[in-house]
């Protein structure tokens, strides 16, 4: 069977997108690993519009749910299904999965998100799940009262400490340059008497016997190393785009996010575009990454049907 689209990720674009593709009656596949994309491990989301907090989660239970209410004669839901190669050109795409499935389709959305980066530094590997973690809302418990510290000077660190600082005795933020956060969320951490911010540094090792006892960092400036105590390393260093498996078929830039035009959406290979975190576009939220895919999913249609 060959599908007028087959949609790949199941995050906020992805739902996005298999709802109105479904609601337009384009015979469709949407092939995805897990639910809710990166926000699944997020503790409260506060800028979900029409949603004042909602946890990851639940975020992803309702995406499931709303494109689940459409699953049916034009929608087929593939889960638990990790995308590992796209082939063909326009009009005959062929998508294998790590299972060695393959699906037939005139067109592609790619809304594959991306994955947290990862420290790489001595110790980083020793001691991950030994006291260095990549999400707060998940372990930040594990660390009630103890000093640990933040890597990462975005708003993803600062809402990381602000998550951090319920449960533990102190919260240090790395940062390499000046606050890249909302002056907001800054400002507000700036105020507790139990938070730090450390600028202009970048991590050089990591110590500890069986788990993480200290971080060593070095001063951009000065070129003068720094050793401090910790129980635990939170890193918010940036994403790693999910693109690799279309690697052949699309343009992608320097940090391998797949290029797209701005106006639809569309890549520069005919017949596939891309939404969310994926893509180059300049800006990456939820709220964000549906409406590309509402986006993209009106000029798919439009496209399909000229033909």
């Amino acid at each position: 069977m060959k599908y007028d689209l087959i949609i790949i990720g199941g995050g906020p674009a992805g739902a996005g997108g298999a709802v109105y593709a479904a609601r337009k009656q384009l015979k469709t596949a949407l092939i995805l690993k897990e639910w809710g994309g990166q926000s699944i491990v997020s503790d409260d989301i506060q800028n979900w519009i029409g949603t004042p907090h909602i946890k990851g989660a639940e975020l992803a239970k309702s995406l499931k749910s709303h494109v689940m209410e459409y699953k049916g004669e034009n929608l087929e839901v593939i889960e638990n299904s990790l995308v590992t190669n796209v082939s063909g050109s326009e009009g005959d795409f062929i998508v294998t999965t790590d299972s060695g499935q393959t699906f037939n389709s005139k067109t592609i959305l790619i809304t594959t998100g991306s994955n947290r980066r990862k420290l790489e530094i001595p110790g980083a590997v020793d001691f991950e799940n030994k006291g260095i973690t990549y999400c707060a809302s998940c372990d930040g418990p594990m660390f009630s009262q103890m000093d640990v510290i933040v890597v990462g000077g975005g708003n993803a660190g600062f809402e990381s400490a602000s998550q951090l600082l319920a449960y533990c005795k102190s919260v240090t933020l790395l940062s390499r340059t000046e606050p890249r956060a909302d002056p907001i969320t800054v400002n507000k951490l700036l105020a507790n008497g139990n938070f730090k911010l450390i600028k202009n540094v970048t991590p050089k090792s990591i110590q500890g016997t069986k788990f993480v006892e200290s971080i060593t960092y070095t001063n951009t400036d000065t070129k003068e190393d720094t050793t401090i105590p910790t129980s635990g390393i939170f890193v918010e260093i940036g994403q790693t785009p999910q693109t690799d498996f279309a690697k052949d078929l699309v343009e992608r830039n320097e940090f391998n996010q797949i290029k797209i035009d701005p106006k639809n959406n569309e890549t520069k290979t005919s017949g596939i575009w891309a939404a969310g975190d994926c893509t180059d576009a300049l800006y990456h939220q939820n709220n964000i990454a549906i409406g590309d895919a509402v986006r993209a999913l009106e000029d798919i249609y439009l496209h399909i049907h000229a033909k």
